[in-house]
C-alpha cells in the first residue's frame, strides 16, 4: 500500500470545497507520457493553480500503471523545483470500470478514483460505487461516481447515445453511495467528434459547425437537489479549430470535429461544477505542433526536436483553460 500523502499528493476534498464556494472549476487533464505531464505541471505552476492529473484505463495500458504513478510522484517534486512550495496535485483514475481497478489504483498511491457504473442498471451502479467508496475512504482517497451516459468515443469509453442525468435520482445515489463528487451528463461528449453534423447548426459567417447548447436546466435542477455538492463534467474539450486547421493543413484529415464552446464551460465553472475534464484538446495541441514542425523541418528525426514545441503548445493550451475558461489560477490554498 502506497500512502499518497507521503509522496506529496492531495485528494480532491479541500480543493473542491474551495472551488464550489469560489465559483471556479479545477482542471482535470489526462496524461499518457512525460511531455503531457511536464506541460500540465508547468502550466499549473505558472498560473498557481491546483490541478488533477488523470489516468485512464487506456493510459495505464499504454504507459504502464507503475510508471505513471512514479511520474505523478515526480510531478510533485518537479512543481517544487519550478518554484511552487505547496503544489496541489491530485492523481486520479478516470473511468474506473470495476472495484478491482479502483482498488489497484488506491493501493498504488492514487489520491482519487472514479468508478464509472453509469452503463449499469441503477441498483448495480449504486452497489459498485458504494463498495469503492467504502474501500477508498479507509485511506482518505476521494471517489467520483457517475449518473447519466455521455456519447462519443475516447480511449476505451464509448457510447452511441447520451442519456441526461435524472435529477430525481441524485439525492438517493449520493446518500446511498457516499461519493465525494458526481459526474453528470448534460450534453458534453467524449472525443473530438462530439456531435454529428445533423446535431449542429452552421455559422453563416464562418461556415463552421456550431454544437447544440448544454442542458443547463438539468444542471440547475441537480444543484437544487444537491446544493453545494461537487459536480463533474466529462467530455469537455472545446476542439479548437485552429489546431484542427493546422492538423488538416499538414497532412491530417479531421472532418467535422467539433467540441464544447468555451463560453458554455465558463458558465458551468461558475456553478457547482468544480471539476472539468479535458483530454482531446491536449491531443489536438500536441498533434498540431508535431505535424507543423515535421512539415517545416522534414530532415528532423530526433523526437526532442518535435516534442519540445508539442510540449509548449500543450502548456499554452492548459494555461489558457486555467485562466480564461475555468478560473482556477491563483487558487492554491497556500501560495
Amino acid at each position: 500500500m502506497v500512502d499518497y500523502k507521503k509522496i506529496g499528493l492531495v485528494n480532491t476534498r479541500a480543493m473542491f470545497a474551495k472551488a464550489v464556494d469560489g465559483g471556479y472549476a479545477i482542471p482535470a487533464f489526462n496524461f499518457n507520457n512525460m511531455e503531457q505531464m511536464q506541460a500540465i505541471i508547468m502550466a499549473a505552476v505558472e498560473t498557481k493553480s491546483p490541478v488533477i492529473m488523470q489516468v485512464s484505463r487506456g493510459a495505464r495500458d499504454y504507459a504502464n500503471q507503475t510508471l505513471l504513478r512514479y511520474m505523478a510522484e515526480g510531478a510533485v517534486e518537479y512543481a517544487k523545483e519550478l518554484g511552487c512550495k505547496h503544489p496541489e496535485i491530485v492523481l486520479h483514475l478516470d473511468h474506473g470500470d470495476s472495484f478491482e481497478t479502483c482498488k489497484s489504483c488506491i493501493d498504488m498511491g492514487f489520491s482519487s478514483v472514479m468508478i464509472d457504473g453509469s452503463s449499469l442498471p441503477y441498483d448495480e451502479n449504486v452497489a459498485v460505487t458504494k463498495r469503492v467508496v467504502e474501500y477508498a475512504h479507509q485511506f482518505d482517497v476521494t471517489v467520483e461516481g457517475e449518473l447519466g451516459v455521455l456519447a462519443g468515443v475516447e480511449d476505451e469509453v464509448a457510447s452511441e447515445e447520451s442519456h441526461y442525468t435524472k435529477p430525481e435520482e441524485v439525492i438517493d445515489f449520493v446518500t446511498k453511495t457516499g461519493v465525494d463528487s458526481l459526474a453528470i451528463s448534460i450534453g458534453t461528449s467524449h472525443g473530438a467528434y462530439k456531435f454529428t453534423p445533423e446535431q449542429c447548426t452552421v455559422d453563416p459567417e464562418t461556415g463552421r459547425l456550431l454544437p447544440p447548447p448544454l442542458a443547463f436546466d438539468v444542471l440547475e435542477a441537480i444543484e437544487k437537489k444537491l446544493p453545494g455538492f461537487p459536480i463533474v463534467l466529462h467530455g469537455s474539450s472545446s476542439v479548437p479549430q485552429d489546431a484542427v486547421d493546422t492538423i488538416n493543413a499538414n497532412g491530417g484529415n479531421l472532418k467535422a470535429a467539433v467540441g464544447i464552446p468555451e463560453e458554455q464551460l465558463r458558465k458551468a465553472s461558475k456553478s457547482a461544477v468544480c471539476k472539468i475534464n479535458i483530454d482531446s484538446d491536449s491531443r489536438l495541441a500536441m498533434t498540431a505542433a508535431v505535424r507543423k514542425h515535421l512539415a517545416e523541418n522534414p530532415g528532423h528525426f530526433d523526437p526532442r526536436q518535435y516534442l519540445k514545441p508539442a510540449r509548449e503548445s500543450m502548456k499554452q493550451m492548459y494555461m489558457h483553460k486555467i485562466i480564461n475558461v475555468l478560473g482556477s489560477n491563483d487558487k492554491l490554498i497556500k501560495q
